[in-house]
């Protein structure tokens, strides 16, 4: 494969840290590379480096003659004075642009709605950022270097944007590289990982999910290195103090000596620890909206939406840009009243909201973050000990200095992460997180999904992170044409529905519907009704015995072939039956 760009013996300093040393890469024809790594960790600028937009501190990028690359920022530098079209397709004529099928692609992917001749200053953020990344996309580039392409984009267009990027050059050509959160995008377009971390970057083949199983593994070996040392240290601090007492004065300088190594051990990897976190405890009844709509300035938003919210309810809330999602969840939270039906609270609910607009930390960005903190309770039991705010912040990933910035001195990850810390422990027993992956990198995404996996309260989530959706959310429900409407197929059927949905926009009226089928008798719904419960009994044990042999495969010896190929067998089987179930599931629910 021809060589397309490289990098050899990167450093980038800045005066206040180093962030690269003596960095090496290549990128070839046919790569395609998903850059992860931890907020502030150099991802951006290792692209702008690559890029040739930053000048490294010392080494050096080369560029293959000739070659074209073309880059999608995550500022907007977008002319708002130009319009849509004009930053798109330049001054080609309407006529010109629509013959070519390449980007005719682009337009229907990204801009199907939108107006050419809106100037873009009218447009919304996430607007602009489709039309950014279309006019990119338009393009003949023979490298790509998008920088979360994601943000602002629904599922459906993340969907098309992955098949874009797959099918946009042969399998031997091109080149992408991918700075991204959005781990199901990751898994679909990426064929090798650069981990950013520690001032390097660490290669590893395979999308995210090769990515975490070859991370798992390294830091698996580093654990057993680890503990063999701390092991040996143990040995030689007993071997010391059982020394004879006319040999104390050696001994008890290499005693102090070990002493100091132990502590110099560097902490464990960041971890959230606060699935025990005292919640208030939910009674029978959470929320009910029934017949709630909501008209604005006689546009209808939602209409007729009737929602029983259960305890310990799951759920994700799936929906274009604009679809009223986040107008649902504000019914729910009691920030909004509805215009027509109404919402019926339980007494005992204590709603938190994680919200896309660092509403919690407005009044406090001119604190610092040691303040914001000792206004909330002074400690917390978490994992059967009691820690203070400060030591769960620091749980979150914050270093001890970061305790005396100010909260708009933060990072955005960061104050991303102080909100979610001030949402937690002011108890609610009612979650509400709208697109809580902005602005936070892939380590944090996991263990903001291992503390979900064990909260016990009412979870809901509006996030186009499909990775996200399909880990913490149980259920999905989306929002087509103002109404709500479960999904028993999840994110698929999703998908399914709104390529239906835009297909008969584009066609006559469809025919009448047929006549509905004789009502059944008492008793054939009683038999139909028992059946279902049956088959969701039996459906929540095959999807237990999938979860269990993935877990099983996840602990297994990576190097025991045999056990692997029987344990995927025996995986294969487990899920061709739940398949089936849900097949029957989905029939019997029909009947009903």
């Amino acid at each position: 494969m021809a060589h397309l760009l490289g990098a050899q013996g990167l450093h980038l300093e800045y005066p206040t840290c180093v962030v690269f040393d003596q960095v090496t890469l290549a990128v070839d024809e046919g790569d395609r590379v998903g850059i992860v790594g931890r907020n502030g960790d150099g991802k951006s600028s290792l692209l702008a480096m690559l890029a040739g937009r930053v000048s490294p501190s010392a080494g050096r990028v080369t560029w293959r003659g000739g070659v074209r690359v073309g880059v999608l920022d995550q500022a907007d530098t977008l002319d708002g004075t130009a319009t849509v079209g004009q930053v798109v397709v330049g001054d080609v004529a309407d006529h010109v642009w629509a013959a070519d099928p390449a980007v005719r692609d682009v337009v229907a992917g990204l801009l199907p709605d939108t107006d050419f001749a809106a100037p873009v200053a009218t447009l919304s953020g996430g607007q602009r950022r489709r039309v950014a990344l279309a006019a990119l996309l338009v393009g003949d580039h023979d490298v790509l270097m998008l920088d979360e392409p994601t943000n602002h984009l629904d599922v459906e267009a993340i969907t098309w944007l992955a098949a874009h990027t797959k099918a946009r050059w042969p399998r031997n050509a091109g080149a992408l590289l991918v700075v991204t959160h959005d781990r199901w995008f990751l898994d679909e377009v990426a064929t090798t990982t650069w981990e950013v971390h520690d001032q390097g970057v660490e290669p590893f083949d395979g999308g995210y999910a090769a990515y975490v199983l070859a991370r798992v593994e390294r830091d698996r070996q580093a654990a057993a290195t680890e503990a063999r040392r701390q092991n040996l240290l143990r040995k030689e601090l007993a071997w010391l103090r059982r020394g004879a007492p006319a040999r104390t004065s050696k001994p008890k300088f290499r005693i102090e000596a070990a002493n100091r190594l132990i502590a110099d051990v560097p902490a464990p990897r960041d971890r959230v620890e606060l699935a025990r976190l005292a919640t208030a405890r939910l009674g029978k009844d959470v929320v009910d909206l029934e017949g709630a709509g909501v008209t604005y300035d006689a546009q209808v938003v939602l209409r007729d939406v009737t929602w029983r919210i259960a305890p310990g309810e799951r759920t994700a809330v799936l929906g274009v840009n604009g679809a009223g999602k986040s107008t649902l969840l504000a019914l729910v939270a009691g920030t909004l009243a509805p215009t027509s039906g109404r919402v019926k609270r339980g007494v005992t609910v204590r709603v938190g909201v994680l919200d896309q607009r660092l509403g919690e930390l407005g009044d406090v960005m001119d604190d610092r973050v040691r303040d914001v903190l000792a206004r909330t309770r002074t400690s917390f039991a978490v994992g059967g000990k009691e820690l203070t705010p400060a030591q769960l912040l620091e749980r979150l990933g914050f270093a001890s200095q970061h305790l005396s910035a100010r909260v708009r001195e933060l990072s955005g990850g960061q104050q991303r992460r102080l909100q979610l810390l001030l949402v937690l422990l002011a108890g609610p027993n009612v979650l509400i997180l709208d697109e809580p992956t902005n602005d936070v990198d892939t380590d944090m995404l996991t263990a903001l999904e291992d503390l979900l996996d064990s909260w016990p309260g009412t979870l809901l989530v509006v996030s186009h992170d499909r990775y996200l959706v399909e880990r913490v959310t149980d259920t999905q429900h989306a929002i087509i044409d103002g109404t709500l409407r479960h999904l028993p197929g999840g994110v698929d059927e999703y998908l399914r529905l709104r390529a239906a949905t835009v297909s008969s926009r584009s066609t006559a009226p469809p025919a009448p519907a047929p006549a509905a089928p004789d009502a059944m008798s008492p008793a054939d719904l009683r038999t139909v009704r028992k059946q279902l419960a049956a088959t969701e009994r039996q459906l929540d044990r095959a999807t237990a015995q999938v979860a269990d042999i993935h877990t099983r495969m996840a602990t297994h010896d990576p190097a025991d072939y045999v056990g692997l190929t029987a344990l995927a067998d025996e995986l294969r089987t487990a899920e061709q039956l739940a398949a089936t179930l849900e097949t029957r599931w989905l029939e019997l629910c029909d009947q009903l």
